[in-house]
């Protein structure tokens, strides 16, 4: 029960900070934090994401990017142009990495303002922490399985990351319904987003893509967004005054 409990905690922690900090801060900044509070969330992050850690800066980029050339040959992650989902993982973990070590060159749009903690990351994204949190995870299976399928469950804790990555953009384009007909494939996973937080609202994102609330209909809750609502009541982060398009 530990390693199920284990599992659990890693997805939606992972799950939140990806969202809150990755996408709705570090790509679309629908809200402000001070310095210090900044930090802290790339240290949260870290934690949570664990083998899996990716850097603010290299995630805002790329995700700009997705949002400026969705469906088309430039797009990081489409299944239009990836035979399957591998290859569209391959190709989004190369870019993502041509990104962050500054191979290739990048419009000054997509880099403005997006948070980068360069010595952090080249610690938190390095080979040596990776390893460091896949023998923690191990040594935690070690001392806590008791049934073999639990071991099953490992693979998901190295690659929690990609794994929410894939969910929203390779499904997130292929099954679901929309609430807007756009000239891209994105739909919305589910009615009520239980399983990625509001991420699974994928068609409503593309329509209102400054938007912290990424739920439009009365079901669509965005438990991210609610927990984003009180963070900015507690004075922790600020929300932005955003008008969203109809």
């Amino acid at each position: 029960m530990a390693v199920v409990i284990f599992i659990i905690v890693l997805w939606y922690g992972g799950l939140f900070f990806q969202s809150f900090f990755l996408h709705r801060y570090a790509a679309h900044q629908v809200f402000t934090m001070s310095k210090t509070m900044e930090k802290i969330t790339f240290i949260l992050t870290w934690i949570f994401q664990g083998s899996s850690y990716l850097s603010a800066y290299g995630y805002g980029i790329m995700h700009r990017m997705h949002h400026a050339y969705t469906d088309t040959e430039k797009d990081p992650h489409s299944p239009s142009y990836d035979a399957n989902m591998f290859a569209m993982m391959w190709k989004t973990k190369t870019i993502y990495q041509d990104i962050n070590e500054q191979r290739i060159a990048i419009d000054d749009r997509f880099t403005k303002n997006v948070p980068q903690w360069k010595t952090f990351d080249a610690f938190a994204g390095s080979r040596f922490s990776r390893i460091l949190w896949i023998a923690f995870y191990i040594l935690f299976f070690v001392f806590f399985v008791t049934s073999w399928w639990q071991w099953l469950l490992l693979p998901i804790a190295f690659l929690m990351a990609p794994i929410h990555g894939v969910i929203i953009n390779w499904f997130g384009h292929i099954y679901g319904y929309v609430n807007f007909k756009m000239k891209n494939t994105s739909k919305n996973l589910f009615h009520f987003d239980f399983l990625m937080m509001g991420e699974g609202y994928h068609n409503n994102h593309h329509k209102h893509a400054s938007s912290p609330n990424f739920g439009v209909k009365w079901h669509e809750i965005d438990m991210t967004y609610l927990i984003i609502r009180v963070l900015d009541f507690l004075g922790l982060i600020k929300l932005k005054a955003i008008k969203v398009k109809k």
